[in-house]
Parts: C-alpha cells; sequence; structure tokens
C-alpha cells in the first residue's frame, strides 16, 4: 500500500485533468444489468499474528539503510514506523509495544489507539520527534525529505527500508526491520513462516484457464480513476492468484493510467481488483458500472469485482497470504454478497472519500 501511494503522488497530479475529461467522455456510462452481486471471499484478519515467542533485541546494531547510509541503533524501545506495512512487521515480530505512533494505513487492530503522525507519506518532523524516538523506521517513498533530513538532523536513527513491490519483497524487508531491532533470528523466523504461508496459499489456486483482473485505482471524491498497468505494484499478486495482470498484458508500461473506455475495452478484464475505501468512495459496484467503459467490459458485465482494505492489499508482508487468500475465493467463487466482501478488517483511514 505505501509503494502505490507514494507511485500514485508523483502521478496524480498530472493525470487528473485527464482522469477528469475521460469520466466525461468515451462509452456509455449507463450501469450493466444487475446479474447478481460480487462473490465473497474469505477477509483478511483485521489483527497481526505475533511470533509465538517474544525475542529480546540485542542492540547496539549497525546496519546499512536502503538510502545507502550505515545506521547505528543503540536502543529500540521508542520505535516510529512510518508506514502500516512497516508497523505490521514490527508487530508481528513480536515488538509492538515499542511502537509509540502510527502512518493512517497501520489499521490492524493492535495498533488502532497510537497517534497517527505521518498521512499518506506526509510526514511531519515535528510531530515525530514530540515523541522522542529512539528509531525511526521510513521506506524508500517516504516523504518529504526535508522531513526524514530533519529527524536525522535530530540525531534520531533512521533505517530506510526498500519499498514493497511483490511477493519476493516479502522476506528483505522482513529480514531488514529485524536487523534494525536487533531481532536477526526472529525475523528469519517470520520469513520463513510467511513465505510458507504464501507458498500454501498459491497451491489453492485453482488450475485453468487464468482470468484476467484490471487492478483500478479509485478516488470518487477527486474525480480520479486510474488503471495499473505494469509497475503498479498489483501485478505480483495478481499472478500468484493464477490470472493475468490485465492492465500490463494491455500494454499499459506506465504505473497508472487514467481510465477510458478505450483503455478499459483493451484491457477486457474477467475481475476487477479494488481498494475497497476507493471502491466505497465511487459509491460500489453500482457506482463502479457507471465508470465509462467498466460496464462494457466481462468484469462490468458481470459484476465481478474483488475488494481488499487498502492498508493491507498491497503491503506484501506478514498477512499477504491472507490477502492472497481472499483475492482468491473473490475471484474464484464465493456465497454472494454486496461486492464488498473481501474487505479487511480496519477502517482503511487513507482519505479515500
Amino acid at each position: 500500500m505505501r509503494r502505490l501511494r507514494n507511485r500514485l503522488a508523483g502521478v496524480l497530479l498530472s493525470v487528473l485533468a485527464l482522469s477528469l475529461a475521460a469520466t466525461g467522455c468515451g462509452g456509455s456510462s449507463e450501469a450493466a444489468p444487475d446479474k447478481g452481486p460480487a462473490t465473497v471471499g474469505e477477509s483478511v484478519a483485521n489483527r497481526v499474528e505475533p511470533l509465538a515467542k517474544t525475542p529480546e533485541p540485542e542492540l547496539p546494531v549497525t546496519v546499512r539503510s536502503a538510502d545507502g547510509e550505515q545506521v547505528t541503533v543503540g536502543a529500540a524501545e521508542r520505535v516510529v514506523p512510518l508506514s502500516g506495512g512497516l508497523s505490521e512487521i514490527v508487530f508481528t515480530l513480536g515488538l509492538g509495544d515499542r511502537v509509540v505512533a502510527r502512518d493512517v494505513t497501520a489499521t490492524f487492530e493492535q495498533a488502532a489507539k497510537l497517534p497517527v503522525v505521518t498521512r499518506g507519506h506526509d510526514v511531519s518532523a515535528e510531530s515525530v520527534l514530540s515523541l522522542r524516538p529512539d528509531l525511526v523506521i521510513a521506506e524508500t517513498t517516504t516523504g518529504p525529505e526535508e522531513a526524514v533530513d530533519q529527524i536525522r538532523a535530530a540525531g534520531v536513527p533512521v533505517l530506510v527500508v526498500a519499498s514493497a513491490g511483490g511477493l519476493d519483497d516479502v522476506g528483505p524487508r522482513i529480514r531488514a526491520v529485524a536487523g534494525a531491532l536487533g531481532v536477526p533470528a526472529a525475523g528469519e523466523e517470520l520469513t520463513r513462516r510467511s513465505e510458507q504461508r504464501i507458498e500454501a496459499a498459491r497451491k489453492e489456486v485453482p488450475h485453468g484457464e487464468k482470468p484476467r483482473v484490471a487492478f483500478l485505482y479509485l478516488r470518487g471524491s477527486a474525480s480520479v480513476y486510474l488503471i495499473g498497468g505494469k509497475d503498479s505494484g498489483a501485478g505480483s499478486l495478481i499472478e500468484a492468484a493464477g490470472a493475468v495482470d490485465a492492465g500490463a498484458a494491455s500494454g499499459l508500461d506506465k504505473d497508472f493510467t487514467a481510465i477510458t473506455s478505450e483503455a478499459l475495452v483493451k484491457a477486457a478484464p474477467d475481475a476487477i481488483l479494488v481498494m475497497s475505501k476507493g471502491l466505497e468512495s465511487v459509491g460500489g459496484v453500482d457506482g463502479l458500472v457507471k465508470i465509462p467503459g467498466v460496464a462494457q467490459t466481462p468484469a462490468g458485465m458481470d459484476r465481478r469485482i474483488v475488494s481488499v482494505e487498502d492498508g493491507v492489499l498491497l503491503n506484501y508482508g506478514p498477512r499477504t497470504d491472507q490477502v492472497l487468500k481472499s483475492v482468491v475465493a473473490q475471484l474464484y467463487g464465493g456465497s454472494g454478497g454486496d461486492g464488498q466482501g473481501g474487505e479487511t478488517g480496519g477502517s482503511g483511514e487513507d482519505g479515500a472519500k
């Protein structure tokens, strides 16, 4: 999620005008006939599952940050992770009691009562420093850069972790965080557990024809409607679910492109993957199929929508196996519902509305 939001931050201004125009032209805006509700799948737990044994950090340690800096961590009693995915890793390692603040995307139950110091990677250095952290964990896309520099200038160790882009990033991110916290053995244990569970989830994917799935990023209040392309971050998850990334397969090389009827017709998705708050922001499935071009796709005609809560969909972390299970369950079958069945627990606070 965090990598997605940062990629989007660089393109939203440039596509906003285009997306506004695109929603006003091209194709019919009439909704497809109601063929029944979208499928409902297994949801993702709104709690993280810490390791059985709480590790004891062995500090100080010196580790290499993803931005090339050597970072020496002398204590980890007051930790501030600057993204929801990083918070998830710290809590799942069993060190959540050391976390003193959260990003707005850290929506799982154990972190819900922590003060918010980051919104959409809009970091407030003053807010962070007021909490007297002894370790701040950021991502390569965390910003603004001046805020991160200000935190470092105040003498606080800042570990930068490479942002997640796919399933292959689960292990490296866990190990990076665990290393900085002085619990490398716990990091290896959590990596093994996470990767084994992801592999087990992949084995449950039905064999046969691969459905085409388009990832749509929706923010109705801002009239922002984007289709994911080659580097949207969703491709790895879609492929793990035994499907084809329709946007990338149709030739969309950019991360995100404003939705047009032509782009959707060319992508021809059999199903549409969305974040649950994004879906809510356009009025649910009924509103989604009114976006020009959606109703003309196989996914729109069948109302085949896969929805997962914003704060966990593209985390590529300890709960990714649950995300994959939810996507597979919704994509290949379910018991019916309102098109929001894949929504994970949590508020998904990210300004979707």
